[in-house]
């Protein structure tokens, strides 16, 4: 009996502070993608961040897929995590097939982009919930998306229609 094929590796990358009704059009988007590009089981990469990339590990899950976490600095928890989000960042942390640390102490952009860096490094696939707006810093997603596509990683963009974003103010 031949062996199960190595599962497709695929990171993610994108927008944090996403509506209500964009998080339920996102999930069932990354849902249909990871289908598209995929007929085995799928080993997501990610940062674990609020929005896209907790979302894409749910659809991981419900694939019956298995998921790395790549923590940016060893602080990222409480600092950038908020904490109406930790209970949920806790729960996919312990379900996590491996944690890797980029060896930074505090979350900053040299944090992200060393996080970004080692993503990618780890995927053959990448998925980007991202508007097509330019980010305002080294590690945001144009930029990882930008780096992937420079590295001939197949990237698709996911940002379905009437998704949005939310701004402080909103």
């Amino acid at each position: 009996m031949p062996a199960d094929p190595a599962p497709l590796r695929v990171g993610v990358t994108g927008h944090i502070n996403l509506t209500r009704d964009t998080e339920l059009l996102v999930a069932d988007a990354l849902r249909v993608e990871l289908r598209r590009i995929s007929d085995r089981p799928v080993h997501g990469v990610t940062c674990l961040a609020a929005g896209a990339d907790q979302l894409f590990v749910r659809a991981i899950l419900e694939l019956g897929g298995t998921y790395e976490v790549i923590l940016p600095a060893l602080d990222y928890r409480t600092a950038v995590i908020g904490p109406d989000n930790r209970a949920t960042f806790d729960e996919l942390l312990a379900g996590a097939a491996a944690i890797v640390h980029t060896g930074y102490e505090r979350s900053n952009t040299a944090a992200y982009v060393a996080a970004n860096r080692a993503l990618l490094r780890r995927v053959q696939r990448l998925v980007a919930v991202w508007d097509g707006e330019p980010g305002c810093h080294a590690a945001s997603t144009d930029r990882t998306v930008d780096r992937a596509r420079l590295l001939g990683i197949p990237t698709t963009i996911l940002w379905p229609a009437g998704a949005r974003r939310m701004f402080p103010g909103n």
